[in-house]
């Protein structure tokens, strides 16, 4: 999210022009009109500076790399994986040569191998024993050897199903497996309510689709009690079924939890105050089942091509570097639940996580039916989870104000818990940053303000094998490689804006 003084016309770049680049990325660049002085007149000299230089044909480059390694190494960059760890290691070295103080930050994870994940109806619904399609969570308890045995026990179905003790009615799940509709809070709230309530298992059901709920947890540690998941129509049926009498199943689940060692990328610049730290994150991890070139190819790319472009205005030289320190970092484990993040975080002392002055988050900016969201710091939108720590209000103003600026329309998103943010968030440290959407789908009124299609999902490649270089927006990349620009060169610059 990433050479010359001259402003390319990359808003209007296409695929096959940039992959021809891509192609032979040792070439020259090629310089068209800049951008006059003063187009941007209420702009500190570096956030002009960095926002003319850093181009989506730049980018595109480290998108292609990214491609590269993915194909050659399996098909993904998933954490753990040898695909990760080639990609951590060209963001590593290409900042080394750019001048940054950079290094690993190794943490430990786990990897799921399932080996059965069954479901058999037993007794209670018509007809003979059958089998459901089901999906074990990730990281859940095994069941024992002959499968877990047991009657279903429905928890109550309202706004927030299965996600607090009163949906359990007292003593009617002990010895029994819940069965729950997916929704509204955590895998992990739900199996921790039933568990609490006597549950030895829960099946979770999906609330749309065809397919089973697939699941998980963030660690081994979080699997209590055996959890998996169905498909909607088949939770309806057992739920109706055992709302007239008992039903029967047995829960065949069998998993393997391998441990492995994947790592963080932390560069910062050599200047800076080290007690204003501008941190800026976006997770380098795919999951095993795509490349992940949008999620989150585009995010840890934008953040590499910005990071050179801010060396070459003499980041990392003495007497010449910003105000403040500068701090990026491309996160592994995302994808297994935040935990590159998650552990940066909470090795930090207090003293270090009072340093970090806000932290920027960029996760999918290049879907291919996008929509330009931006995270709503002040809770404007009333939806969700409330305002971000104090200063998050004031940088989603500084973005709304660049993007309007632009002409470029924009609407808020939640502090949903989705990404890398998280950790920050809960540690009182104001967050802020943009993404064009995953797996929800487009509205009429946003097909109006942004074109694309209505009824289609905003990345319809979400987690997929699709997730290529062929499946992306480069306008809107180009837009949020501005955004990204324009807020690391204010705030390695300036903090009053923060009360800093």
């Amino acid at each position: 999210m990433r050479a010359t003084r001259h402003r390319s016309s990359h808003h209007r770049q296409s695929i096959p022009a940039l992959a021809a680049l891509a192609a032979a990325a040792v070439a020259a660049p090629v310089l068209l009109t800049a951008t006059p002085a003063d187009a941007h007149p209420r702009e500190g000299r570096l956030a002009r500076e960095l926002v003319e230089e850093v181009t989506a044909r730049g980018a595109y480059r480290h998108l292609a790399k990214f491609q590269q390694i993915a194909d050659a190494n399996g098909g993904n960059r998933a954490a753990g994986t040898p695909g990760h760890a080639a990609s951590a290691a060209y963001v590593h070295d290409t900042l080394k040569k750019a001048g940054y103080e950079v290094a690993y930050q190794d943490f430990d994870i786990h990897e799921a191998h399932t080996k059965t994940e069954r479901t058999t109806v037993l007794a209670g619904v018509d007809g003979a024993p059958r089998e459901l399609p089901t999906a074990a969570f990730t990281f859940t308890r095994s069941t024992p050897a002959d499968g877990l045995v047991a009657p279903l026990a429905p928890a109550r179905v309202d706004e927030t199903p299965g996600c607090t003790a009163d949906d359990y009615a007292s003593g009617t799940f002990t010895g029994k497996i819940a069965l729950v509709k997916r929704g509204s809070c955590t895998f992990v709230e739900k199996q921790k309510a039933a568990a609490a309530a006597g549950a030895i298992g829960v099946i979770v059901y999906n609330h749309s689709g065809t397919t089973p709920v697939r699941g998980g947890f963030s660690s081994p540690a979080e699997g209590i009690i055996p959890s998996a998941g169905i498909s909607l129509a088949d939770g309806e049926a057992l739920a109706a079924a055992a709302a007239k009498g008992e039903v029967k199943v047995r829960l065949d689940l069998d998993q393997e939890h391998v441990r492995k060692t994947t790592r963080n990328v932390i560069a910062e610049t050599r200047g800076g105050r080290a007690d204003r730290v501008v941190t800026v994150g976006s997770h380098l991890d795919s999951v095993p089942e795509g490349p992940g070139i949008n999620d989150n190819g585009s995010g840890s790319a934008g953040l590499l091509e910005v990071a050179l472009k801010l060396a070459d205005e003499g980041a990392n030289k003495k007497g010449k570097g910003p105000a403040n320190k500068v701090r990026f970092a491309w996160w592994s484990a995302e994808e297994l639940g935040l935990l590159g993040s998650e552990h940066y975080v909470a090795q930090l002392s207090g003293k270090q996580k009072k340093d970090i002055a806000l932290y920027l988050n960029f996760d999918m900016i290049a879907s291919p039916n996008p929509v330009q969201f931006v995270y709503d710091g002040d809770d404007s939108d009333r939806t969700g989870e409330g305002a971000g720590p104090a200063g998050s209000a004031q940088i989603e103003a500084l973005i709304n104000g660049f993007l309007d600026k632009k002409h470029k329309p924009h609407e808020g998103s939640d502090f949903d818990g989705r990404s890398d943010y998280g950790p920050f968030i809960a540690n009182g440290i104001p967050a802020g940053g943009t993404f064009t959407g995953a797996e929800g789908v487009k509205t009429a009124e946003q097909a109006r303000r942004y074109g694309g299609t209505a009824g289609a999902p905003y990345d319809p490649n979400y987690h997929g094998a699709g997730d290529t270089l062929k499946n992306l927006d480069l306008k809107a990349f180009d837009t949020n490689l501005d955004v990204i620009a324009h807020a690391v060169g204010t705030y390695a610059q300036d903090l009053s804006s923060l009360g800093k």
